[in-house]
């Protein structure tokens, strides 16, 4: 059975401060559902803070058994002369289980590829992370027609290099760039065909076994407005949030929008 996911990407946002106090508005909104739930399942919940603040939000989150803590980013290699970056063996070691892996704006500021993507994404398997992989076209790509075409070449250079058991470690989510930090978003059907999509090219590239088990989220302003109706498409398996995971309220109406 899919996990079904929330996930929220804070990007370079909050002082420490202003992270701490989010959390532990969070973290009382989450007891107070798993206390009056009566048994109702919570979808599994990741948070991915700046690296400076892992450690801290590990702490207010230990023994949560559906509350996971991430990375935005790891670097391609184990340990070397990288000043400024941090491997995936440092981000296990803070107490994470997530990466996040290709975003569209490391994708796009920083030059990351297809080769890059993929040794990142084994850097974090090999040392035990979760990717949250990402991939998504750009506006001029969908008014060509051409968004299938960039998002298959994209897993096809940074996943499916892989073996379809270590590949089923790895949670998709697919962000419309265009979407991203815009205001715009893709409506539900657009979400729904393009998860479908990569789900049948899962079911083509390797079987449908794998692609019935993997979790896709989509990501690209994705808000407490319009979440439940993104949520409720049968190939969309919860969302990678950006701006309102900054918002407890916003991103808690969010969390519950997604039926486990």
């Amino acid at each position: 059975m899919r996990k079904k996911i929330v996930a929220g990407n804070w990007k370079m946002n909050l002082s420490l401060e202003e992270a701490k106090a989010l959390v532990s508005e969070l973290k009382v909104k989450i007891d107070n559902y798993r206390n009056s739930s009566e048994g109702r399942e919570m979808p599994q919940v990741v948070l991915f803070p700046p690296f400076p603040y892992l450690t801290r939000v590990a702490d207010v989150f230990v023994n949560y058994d559906q509350v996971f803590l991430g990375a935005q980013n790891c670097h391609n290699e184990d340990q070397g002369a990288y000043t400024g970056e941090v491997s995936a063996m440092m981000i296990r070691s803070a107490g994470a289980s997530h990466v996040i892996i290709g975003h569209s704006e490391r994708r796009s500021q920083f030059g990351e590829g297809g080769i890059v993507l993929a040794e990142k994404t084994r850097q974090a398997l090999k040392n035990g992370l979760t990717p949250v992989f990402c991939c998504g076209e750009k506006l001029p790509e969908r008014e060509k027609n051409a968004h299938f075409k960039v998002v298959a070449d994209q897993l096809l250079e940074g996943l499916f290099w892989m073996h379809k058991d270590q590949l089923s470690k790895v949670v998709i989510a697919y962000e419309p760039v265009w979407a991203i930090g815009t205001g715009k978003t893709a409506t539900p059907d657009q979400a729904q065909e393009m998860h479908a999509y990569i789900r049948k090219l899962l079911a083509d590239t390797y079987d449908q076994g794998l692609a019935d088990e993997m979790s896709i989220l989509y990501g690209g302003s994705c808000n407490a407005k319009n979440a439940a109706d993104i949520f409720r498409n049968s190939d969309v398996d919860g969302g990678l949030i950006g701006g309102a995971s900054l918002k407890p309220d916003d991103f808690f109406s969010i969390i519950t929008a997604l039926k486990p």
